[in-house]
């Protein structure tokens, strides 16, 4: 899964990432200083895998993960050209999901590339410019669909799909703000917009305003914007990630107590792009290894065990599972076994999340 973190500059992309990635990302008070997106790979932590690893004593242990981009900032006019905009925009392809950091923060020691804090502005300013580069895909998709019209009147729905689109962006609205049909979705989708991408609202503030009863502004015009077009909010302190980044695991959690919040800024995104991208997670264990695997709801039994080998997919004849809880609960899978919780499920049974997996193939 690729997250790509996007923002206008000196919003603090570049010292989150650092922070959730350790990958020493340079952060530094001027614009541009991340040309070429930086990529780092962060674990989802996922405590059941550690309980597994016990119970089968296995010899590894492999969570799965997210990659994150660190994509270059982004000025008015970057559809046109300017500043790094065409590079911007071709980064932003390539992810499943955009974390939009926006500062929610006052420092008049940090710069701010339009010199005010403004939240909302700030949202304006980068959904404008994937506005900008949509309408284009849009206006020359509707001259192609409009030229084949004339022999294939099929063309009529798709037409219609692209002249919402076109009706919804320019007035400023997004393509993800609009209500599409499944098969209507399939092909907006095919389209690869920008503005039909999944977002997650990063809300930068600073350290006294973490907490969830803190009164700030900023972060509620940030929330509601969010809430009107379907999309994710995750309140976070870039600076203060930087510092837990630095931390153990028990250093780390009493940290988070002592500043009286109960998740890192790192956690809230991993449960948001999951959340959001209708993802869940089966888990795999045995002697050799207990892994996670990365899946969007709905997935079926064929399907999910392709994530660990194609022939598993082509050969499938079935799986045997049982959920994870219920599995804990007796203490051993044979002990599962003995009480008939093991399960054997076909082609169409649908993995659900904590699903403790062995499928049978044969190719």
């Amino acid at each position: 899964m690729k997250l790509g973190i996007v923002g206008l500059p000196n919003v603090g992309k570049s010292t989150l990432f650092n922070a959730i990635t350790k990958a020493g990302a340079e952060a530094a008070n001027y614009p541009f200083c991340t040309i070429e997106p930086n990529i780092g790979v962060v674990t989802v932590p996922d405590e059941r895998l550690q309980i597994l690893h016990e119970m089968y004593n296995s010899k590894k242990t492999i969570y799965t993960a997210i990659e994150f981009y660190d994509i270059a900032g982004l000025v008015k006019g970057a559809s046109k050209g300017e500043g790094l905009g065409n590079k911007f925009l071709g980064h932003i392809r390539e992810v499943a999901a955009i974390v939009h950091v926006v500062r929610c923060f006052e420092d008049p020691n940090v710069v701010h590339v339009d010199g005010k804090i403004s939240p909302l502005s700030d949202i304006e300013t980068i959904n404008l410019e994937l506005i900008f580069s949509d309408l284009e895909i849009i206006e020359r998709r509707l001259q192609k669909a409009e030229k084949s019209l004339k022999g294939d009147k099929g063309y009529l729905t798709e037409i219609a799909v692209l002249e919402r689109i076109k009706a919804a962006l320019e007035i400023g609205a997004t393509a993800r703000s609009l209500d599409f049909d499944n098969e209507e979705a399939e092909y907006v989708r095919s389209l690869d917009l920008l503005t039909y991408k999944p977002v997650i609202y990063a809300a930068n503030v600073s350290e006294d305003m973490l907490s969830e009863d803190a009164d700030n502004d900023h972060v509620r015009q940030v929330r509601e914007y969010a809430g009107k077009e379907g999309s994710e909010t995750v309140v976070l302190c870039a600076k203060l990630e930087a510092e837990i980044a630095e931390l153990d695991d028990d250093e780390r959690t009493l940290f988070l107590e002592d500043l009286g919040i109960s998740e890192s800024g790192l956690d809230k995104l991993i449960k948001a792009s999951y959340k959001l991208l209708n993802l869940i997670s089966f888990l795999t264990a045995g002697a050799p290894e207990v892994r996670a695997w990365t899946i969007t709801r709905g997935t079926k039994a064929p399907q999910a065990a392709g994530k660990i080998h194609t022939d598993f997919e082509r050969g499938f004849i079935r799986a045997e599972t049982i959920a994870y809880d219920k599995l804990i609960a007796c203490g051993s899978l044979a002990a599962a076994r003995e009480k008939g919780l093991v399960r054997s499920e076909g082609k169409d049974y649908e993995v659900k999340d904590g699903d403790v997996m062995h499928f049978l193939f044969n190719v």
